[in-house]
């Protein structure tokens, strides 16, 4: 999970909307109804395409010079930006149960105390991990 930049092509279409293609990754590509709309959609799929890298372990490639891309006289190369941990923390919210054990003595002491297993061992996980 990693901050990653790559160009972009935007080409205007003829209705106002822009489509958005990643020449560095194949199949990263979306649109936008607008140039704003098209920037967030670019980020999003920027982030989606990526963390399926890395989720699959395949190797990222590397960003081309956004001078070096071969563009037409209505298109333009801008970089888009994305965080990968972000964008999992935003759209992977699903629960996972994990059994795990401990002490009974502390197992005892934090129910008398009433503590949140769960919330515990994420806030835990994270810090541990250097999430936050």
């Amino acid at each position: 999970m990693a901050k990653y930049v790559y160009p972009a092509v935007f080409t205007p279409e003829e209705n106002g909307m822009y489509s958005v293609d990643f020449p560095d990754l194949e199949g990263c590509y979306t649109c936008g109804e607008d140039l704003a709309d098209a920037l967030y959609m670019a980020e999003d799929v920027l982030a989606l395409t990526l963390y399926h890298y890395e989720k699959e372990k395949r190797p990222v490639p590397s960003p081309s010079n956004r001078t070096a891309l071969n563009i037409k006289n209505d298109e333009f190369v801008n970089m888009v930006i994305c965080d990968t941990l972000y964008y999992q923390k935003r759209n992977n919210t699903k629960a996972v149960k994990k059994t795990l054990s401990i002490p009974e003595w502390l197992n005892e002491a934090a129910i008398s105390a009433g503590v949140n297993f769960s919330q515990v061992l994420q806030e835990a996980l994270v810090e541990k991990l250097h999430l936050a």
